[in-house]
């Protein structure tokens, strides 16, 4: 076995600049290497480096053995062990747990010639053990700074746990509810997506990514997996320039500018190349215009896939491509520590290429302290104070309860009463301890959710029955296989619908599985899986008063429930505190504040469906009335969504009045002053996001009827009036053309400020001489 000290004298006899070694960095306090010292280390390691270990750097493996128990002897684990052993690996991904890690991370540092440690990456995607809403219900929340703390505490117990590396945030803004993967990011609009993009960054890596109780943040998926045809997982993304540049780049540059440390590729092509290998958005605009020095890593094995793509030949061009393109690390498709070392030798890889790749990775393993402590992440003791710590718990309660939407409460069914009443409370997802866990929680443990029916037993005041109704999952449930729902089995209505007849008030807890969002879950209906509408109506027919409490990760098509059911509260899966969030939303200890971050269609046949859409050159009915059929529009269901993105309502109610801008006529490069008054003019305290969007009616480009530019989220008391103030500068004023490049024009604009993205106050201003 080689030791650490004689990887120090080794260092020492290559090294250009004297008195470095891997040794003496280790010792350091990271903080105190200065990004020119690291630079000047990084030059002195690759100065020793062999193209074998530069190719090992680049080079991830997922986990493959019980890292604790004996070496694997034999097929593929045994061959990705003795890569570990002989510096073939730069980093692992699902390994976790400090025992595992440490086991993993001593055979690197302690038997391969140059003792580079590895990063540990894993999909710490709504938390760790401890568990958040998914992201697209933190994204309804639009406050940033719980965001922001949610990913905190994600990052802090996986770093307890070993891990210094997150495949998160997801940052795909996506308009297509059919696309399982909506679950994982921040929705529709650009601007709402940059925002929680920046918000999450920053939560992950903290103020010091040398802090072992932060991670490196993964930007993903650069870029365009968002639009995928169809909404079909793996998909290609047929857009076109205008909608990459001011849709789908603009929350990565977010988190570019956040500062994040790694960017991950999609699976999907994007002007019909794979974006794995796609030089134009990896290096032109990544590493080029937006000056990116962290690195990029592939899907997994989104470089091997490049073949099967019909882009390259076999696996050495996918490879070649791939390193020219700008992927720094390939991620579990083997074909760099397969295939580089052939492909510099042969002439046809620039080694500069692959020294460049080698150097980004370096760079982050520095900032994350890994060249000075290999264990700096390896704390048994933090493991156990930190994961599941009581105040992780509170804080993504809160973040919980702030995702809750409010969608429709005729009747005043809400709040509910605290005493006297008789409350139904009916269906399988109401007493389910898993699914609403979500998606993508592989570190969690299955059934650790506080059910909704839990959350509901706290409060004693009232008579609580709880009825199944009907089964929604047949079968297994599982991350990695498709979920079977129940369709034919109806024996549990009669006692359904025997205790709505007794009930003041029934709440209805409907929706998708947690596992029927996420990677590889598209769907062609938007409607209730299973037998549930049909469980909604019965019980509906034996009772009016029906609160319907949505489980879900995506939009719904819900029109049925929406035209008919009084009262319908949008829950989506809410992580290890659903129940009390929800218990505690319905019985009023929390009102509602929540708005919607992607619309919601009356139809599949509307999706994709979004607020920010061009106008067309027939916007309107020529002869509202007339039998015209020569204008934008469908047959069978009006252009409007179901809920609009943006909508949200609460207890209480806001007026808004008073638009007001600091003049109507503008010079270029001039700041727009616009202020609003708003009113809670109901009976409950409460919270309004308040929303400002623009529109540019004319330009040398098409521009959307609305867009997103401001929010403010407000408290008020009841009663309380406040003045909002928002300012318009070039950078909300202005767009990019198809060539990338940014402009502010001339022109006339209007602005819209209000609680959802259509009910809002309107004027307007004229900017620049045209």
């Amino acid at each position: 076995m080689r030791t650490r000290m004689s990887l120090a004298l080794l260092i020492v006899s290559g090294l250009m600049l004297s008195g470095f070694t891997v040794k003496q960095d280790r010792n350091m306090n990271p903080t105190q290497s200065s990004n020119d010292s690291i630079e000047a280390k990084i030059d002195s390691l690759l100065s020793i480096m062999t193209l074998e270990e530069k190719a090992g750097q680049m080079n991830q493996y997922n986990g493959f053995w019980e890292v604790t128990g004996p070496a694997p002897k034999d097929g593929d684990a045994a061959l990705k062990y003795e890569h570990l052993r002989n510096g073939r690996v730069g980093a692992m991904l699902t390994v976790r747990g400090v025992d595992q890690v440490r086991a993993v991370q001593e055979i690197v540092v302690n038997e391969s010639r140059l003792g580079i440690p590895l990063i540990i990456g894993f999909d710490v995607i709504h938390g760790y053990k401890t568990l958040s809403p998914i992201p697209l219900a933190e994204a309804a929340s639009w406050d940033l700074e719980a965001i922001k703390k949610s990913a905190a505490v994600g990052a802090a117990e996986a770093a307890a746990s070993g891990i210094n590396w997150t495949f998160a945030p997801m940052v795909d803004v996506s308009r297509d509810a059919r696309w399982g993967r909506v679950m994982e990011g921040g929705g529709e609009d650009p601007y709402l997506g940059s925002k929680i993009a920046a918000a999450r960054v920053k939560g992950f890596q903290g103020n010091d990514l040398s802090d072992p109780l932060t991670v490196a943040a993964t930007a993903k998926h650069f870029a365009g997996y968002g639009f995928a045809e169809a909404g079909r997982e793996y998909n290609k993304a047929d857009i076109g320039t205008s909608t990459l540049f001011n849709m789908v780049l603009p929350p990565f540059k977010a988190a570019e500018e956040a500062g994040v440390r790694t960017f991950m590729t999609g699976f999907n092509t994007l002007n019909e190349i794979p974006v794995t290998g796609n030089e134009f958005i990896l290096r032109e605009i990544l590493k080029g215009k937006w000056g990116f020095d962290g690195f990029v890593i592939s899907d997994y094995a989104s470089i091997e896939e490049m073949v099967v793509h019909g882009f390259v030949k076999d696996e050495k061009m996918a490879a070649k491509k791939a390193v020219e393109a700008g992927v720094d690390m390939d991620m579990e498709a083997y074909s760099y520590v397969n295939e580089i070392v052939g492909l510099v030798n042969e002439g046809k890889l620039d080694e500069a290429l692959v020294d460049d790749a080698v150097r980004r990775i370096l760079r982050v393993k520095y900032e994350l302290g890994l060249m000075d402590d290999p264990y700096r992440y390896l704390d048994a003791q933090r493991e156990k104070e930190v994961v599941g710590n009581p105040a992780h718990h509170e804080a993504v309660l809160d973040m919980a309860k702030k995702s809750i939407v409010l969608l429709k409460n005729e009747r005043n069914l809400l709040p509910l009463k605290k005493n006297g009443q008789n409350i139904a409370l009916i269906g399988d997802l109401a007493d389910d301890k898993n699914s609403p866990l979500g998606s993508w929680r592989i570190a969690s443990d299955d059934n650790t959710a506080v059910s909704v029916l839990e959350g509901m037993q706290k409060y004693k005041g009232n008579k609580l029955t709880f009825v199944q109704g009907a089964q929604l999952v047949v079968g297994e449930e599982s991350f990695l296989t498709e979920v079977n729902f129940n369709t034919t089995d109806k024996s549990g209505f009669p006692a359904a619908v025997k205790a709505a007849k007794n009930a003041d008030v029934v709440v209805m807890v409907l929706g998708e599985h947690g596992f029927q969002s996420g990677e590889g879950r598209s769907r062609t209906n938007l409607d209730l899986p299973g037998v549930q509408q049909e469980l909604l109506e019965e019980v509906y027919t034996a009772n009016k008063n029906v609160v319907l409490v949505l489980n879900n990760g995506r939009p719904l098509a819900i029109d049925w429930a929406a035209e008919n059911i009084p009262t319908i509260v949008e829950a989506w899966q809410l992580g290890t505190q659903t129940g009390n969030a929800v218990a505690q939303v319905l019985y009023g200890d929390y009102n509602p504040s929540g708005k919607l971050p992607m619309t919601f269609p009356r139809n599949i046949g509307q999706t994709p469906i979004y607020y920010n859409h061009q106008n067309t050159g027939r916007p309107e009915d020529p002869q509202p009335g007339a039998d015209m059929v020569w204008w934008s529009h469908y047959m069978d269901v009006e252009n409007t969504p179901l809920y609009p993105f943006g909508y949200g309502l609460s207890y209480t109610t806001f007026k808004y009045d008073n638009l007001k801008l600091n003049k109507n006529q503008f010079e270029m490069g001039e700041d727009v002053q616009v202020s609003v008054d708003i009113t809670n003019t109901g009976n409950y305290d409460g919270k309004e996001v308040v929303q400002l969007y623009i529109r540019d009616l004319y330009g040398s480009t098409v521009r959307p009827v609305r867009e997103l530019k401001g929010f403010e989220l407000v408290e008020l008391k009841k009663g309380e009036r406040r003045t909002v103030n928002f300012t318009l500068t070039e950078e909300e004023l202005g767009f990019y053309n198809n060539k990338g490049e940014y402009l502010v024009e001339p022109g006339e604009f209007e602005v819209f400020v209000g609680g959802n993205s259509v009910e809002t106050l309107k004027t307007s201003f004229t900017l620049g001489e045209e």
